[in-house]
């Protein structure tokens, strides 16, 4: 014998077909308690970016503000960080070094960000073009 007879396996599938159609409509569906929340929350806040010049000079821009940027020295950026820091913790501060710039000059804008206690600190690239 040559052949595989399948209609036993077809009245297996028809009977089990029958038992998940009738048990199907007996399923309970569980629902999902949502929490609610009173008050949505605040968008984030601009982060403010320090700008490191080619010549090493520092300037600092508030997109927040919207000011544009204003050229600051390395005193005044510390007492304007605080400030800001202040009125919000977790506001991130960019620093964007121009690629002509020594390196050491951007580490120590950011080591002057880490004593200030800078919660959120990056560094801020264009993409390359290749």
């Amino acid at each position: 014998m040559n052949q595989i007879n399948v209609v036993p396996y077809i009245d297996v599938m028809l009977v089990l077909l029958v038992i998940f159609m009738v048990t199907a409509p007996m399923i309970q569906t569980g629902s999902v308690a949502l929490p609610s929340v009173g008050k949505s929350s605040s968008p984030p806040v601009a982060p403010l970016e320090v700008i490191v010049r080619a010549d090493a000079s520092l300037a600092l821009n508030d997109r927040s503000k919207g000011l544009g940027e204003q050229a600051i020295s390395k005193s005044d950026l510390a007492a304007r960080l605080k400030e800001a820091q202040l009125k919000n913790p977790q506001q991130a501060v960019l620093i964007a070094g121009d690629k002509s710039v020594r390196y050491e000059a951007v580490l120590n804008v950011m080591d002057e960000l880490q004593r200030q206690q800078v919660a959120k600190i990056g560094l801020l690239v264009s993409p390359g073009n290749k």
